[in-house]
C-alpha cells in the first residue's frame, strides 16, 4: 500500500488576482490609489512571508457498495450521495491536504485584537488563497506521476463538509493522511487547527475519459 507522501515546504507564487478577487477588488472598477495599492502590497507580502505551506497527498483505491456508501480498500466506509456521484465510476482518488502553519493564523488574530480589521482582512485573504493553491500544487504534483499511467486528476474538488459529506468524516480523513506529521490537529467538531488548513478528495480519471 502507498504511504502517505509528505511535503515539508511548498513554494508557490503568490496569487494576487486571486486575492485581489477574494477582497472584492475588480480590475478597471475599483478605484485605489497608489499609495493604497503600496500599502496593500506591503501587507500582502508580509502575509506571504508569514505562511508555512505544507501538505500531504496518498492515493486510495475506492469500491463504490452502492448508493451512498464508497468503501476505502483497506479503509473506512463515507456515507454520502453527493460523494458517490463524484466518484461514480472511479476506481480511484487522491487524497489531500495542506495548511498555513500557525504564525499566520496568530497574526490574523493579533491584528483583529488590536483593530487593525483591514489588515486582519488582508493576512485573510492571503492566507486563504496561498493554502487553496498548494492544493492545485499537490494536484500537479501528483499529476505529474499519473501520466506515466495514462491518468489524470479531475479539475474539481470535493471536501467534508461540502453537501451531504459529513464534516464528521474530517477525522477519518485526518487520520489517513496522517496530518498530525504536518503540525495539523484536530478538535471534536472536526475543525482543523491551525484554521488555514484544508482536505480534499480528488478523482482519478483515465486520461481517455472526457
Amino acid at each position: 500500500m502507498m504511504a502517505v507522501q509528505f511535503f515539508s515546504s511548498i513554494t508557490i507564487p503568490i496569487p494576487r488576482e486571486r486575492i485581489f478577487k477574494r477582497l472584492g477588488y475588480r480590475r478597471g472598477v475599483t478605484l485605489i490609489s497608489p499609495d493604497e495599492m503600496r500599502e496593500l502590497d506591503e501587507s500582502i507580502e508580509y502575509a506571504a512571508s508569514l505562511l508555512r505551506l505544507r501538505g500531504a497527498g496518498k492515493r486510495f483505491k475506492v469500491d463504490l457498495e452502492g448508493m451512498p456508501n464508497i468503501r476505502l480498500i483497506a479503509g473506512p466506509v463515507f456515507e454520502s450521495g453527493d460523494l458517490a456521484r463524484y466518484l461514480h465510476d472511479c476506481g480511484e482518488m487522491l487524497l489531500i491536504g495542506a495548511t498555513g502553519g500557525r504564525e499566520i493564523v496568530a497574526a490574523i488574530e493579533e491584528c483583529a485584537e488590536e483593530d487593525h480589521m483591514t489588515r486582519s482582512v488582508i493576512f485573510d485573504a492571503v492566507a486563504s488563497e496561498m493554502v487553496d493553491a498548494s492544493l492545485d500544487w499537490l494536484c500537479d504534483y501528483f499529476n505529474h506521476d499519473l501520466m506515466r499511467e495514462n491518468k489524470h486528476l479531475s479539475r474539481r474538488r470535493f471536501s467534508a463538509g461540502y453537501g451531504d459529506f459529513s464534516l464528521k468524516d474530517q477525522h477519518s480523513i485526518y487520520d489517513l493522511l496522517e496530518l498530525k506529521q504536518i503540525d495539523i490537529a484536530i478538535n471534536e467538531s472536526a475543525i482543523l487547527i491551525p484554521e488555514k488548513s484544508v482536505t480534499a478528495i480528488v478523482r482519478i480519471e483515465n486520461s481517455e475519459e472526457e
